[in-house]
């Protein structure tokens, strides 16, 4: 019988590859399903999210040992060679005849014929697969993309504009481990007080340089399902991401919108760094069922939030025209920043994906200049992806279109993040900050 973790395993991996399931949702929901304790719920989104990320390598391998395409195989049999192959190539301390063995108890629902052929693929790879991915080059993107199991568009991509040496340690980067990072609700306790409440339940934990109300989280523990998150104590939520809540730096008594807000990780942030004294902080959210989680999330963590239904892209009509002192605009993006928390984003955007994300994000952007006040408002543009077509571009040109508008260099000692080549903007990137590659541009009204 295989063990509840890789059951889990098995079971998300077969959905989100053959049925386009999301990983980071099914996986939780199936590990409280199957009731798994926190060390198998950890060992279970590690098998996961590895063999999901490194699915292009894997499947090269497979199809090589199998001498057929992946395709061709039943869906019970395929996610068990990928979810065996994984553990033989890229995990250590994990004895490959129980991974072989293990492998097999996955493939039998699906017959002795689909069982022999996982032992025989996995046996042969348990003695080969380690010299082929050893002798893999990353010298060209198409090499690079096979190595660090990437789209080949992406790869391409990234060469062209970040560097062959930047693309190469991204995409490494980009199939780690995601730093568990929690940020302090410091409208209930400070990020001292958070480590110490987890300290008092066995969870370890380190202050993150800069972040004050941040900790970060060393070894597993799940932020979701905590009794903290629940009384409103934490938010789960990336250092990439609350870069942008301290970039737009509201102050009590200011007036502060929020388009896009869902699902609330930076309205709440928001909300504490104004110290509950906000004049106002409305939220906007276009999907009914998003605002309402929304509502529950700010409740939950005692931020007073005014919660609308709408389209931001109408933003700055009449009634909210220039009456808000601080407007942030964290755009629908590619997520091209977040590849290690989302696995299977990788597989799921194409390059034709990212003009439909630029004009989405340029309508936004021109709606939210609408609603900011002039004589000193500040307007914050965030998108989570290291895409230059998504951040920078869409910048320029909304600079170029508003001239009453400057980009000015955020406040609070954030120049550590400072964008390599464009003044008054911040661009983190996984591999030289272990976080969400998040890009944030501050601009201020004349």
């Amino acid at each position: 019988m295989p063990t509840p973790a890789r059951r889990v395993a098995h079971a998300v991996v077969g959905r989100a590859c053959d049925e386009g399931a999301f990983a980071d949702r099914a996986l939780p929901a199936a590990a409280a399903r199957a009731h798994l304790s926190a060390r198998d719920r950890a060992l279970a989104t590690q098998l996961t999210y590895g063999t999901i990320q490194r699915l292009a390598t894997l499947d090269r391998l497979l199809e090589r040992l199998a001498g057929r395409p992946p395709s061709s195989l039943t869906p019970v049999a395929r996610a068990a060679l990928r979810l065996g192959l994984f553990q033989l190539l890229f995990l250590d301390g994990i004895a490959d005849h129980a991974v072989v063995h293990e492998s097999v108890e996955l493939a039998k629902p699906d017959g002795r014929g689909a069982a022999g052929l996982v032992n025989a693929v996995l046996r042969r790879a348990s003695r080969e697969g380690r010299p082929w991915l050893g002798g893999l080059g990353d010298a060209t993107p198409g090499a690079a993309a096979l190595r660090h199991s990437h789209p080949s568009w992406l790869a391409e991509r990234w060469f062209a504009t970040l560097g062959a040496d930047t693309a190469r340690a991204l995409m490494a980067a980009d199939n780690q481990p995601a730093e568990t990072a929690l940020r302090a609700n410091t409208l209930r306790l400070s990020g001292p007080e958070l480590r110490g409440a987890l300290d008092k339940r066995g969870v370890h934990s380190r202050p993150a340089p800069g972040f004050p109300e941040a900790v970060v989280v060393e070894g597993a523990f799940d932020a979701r399902e905590s009794e903290l998150a629940r009384a409103g104590a934490l938010m789960a939520q990336s250092r990439g991401s609350m870069l942008v809540a301290r970039t737009l730096h509201a102050a009590p008594g200011e007036r502060v919108l929020d388009l896009c807000a869902a699902p609330g990780a930076k309205t709440t942030h928001l909300g504490a760094i104004g110290h509950g004294r906000l004049a106002a902080l409305v939220a906007v959210e276009r999907h009914a069922g998003r605002a309402q989680a929304l509502a529950r999330t700010c409740a939950r963590l005692g931020v007073a939030a005014d919660v609308r239904v709408a389209d931001a892209r109408s933003a700055g009509d009449e009634a909210d025209a220039e009456s808000y002192d601080r407007v942030l605009v964290d755009a629908p993006c590619s997520g091209l920043g977040t590849l290690r928390s989302h696995p299977d984003a990788r597989w799921r955007i194409r390059a034709r994906d990212i003009p439909g994300f630029t004009l989405t994000q340029r309508e936004l952007l021109t709606a939210a200049a609408r609603t900011v006040r002039p004589g000193g408002g500040v307007l914050v543009y965030s998108t989570c992806t290291i895409e230059p077509a998504e951040n920078d571009d869409v910048v320029s040109a909304f600079l170029e279109a508003h001239s009453d508008f400057r980009a000015r260099s955020p406040d609070g000692g954030l120049a550590l993040w400072n964008h390599a080549h464009m003044p008054g903007r911040l661009q983190t990137l996984p591999h030289r900050d272990g976080t969400d590659g998040f890009f944030i541009a501050r601009l201020v009204r004349a």
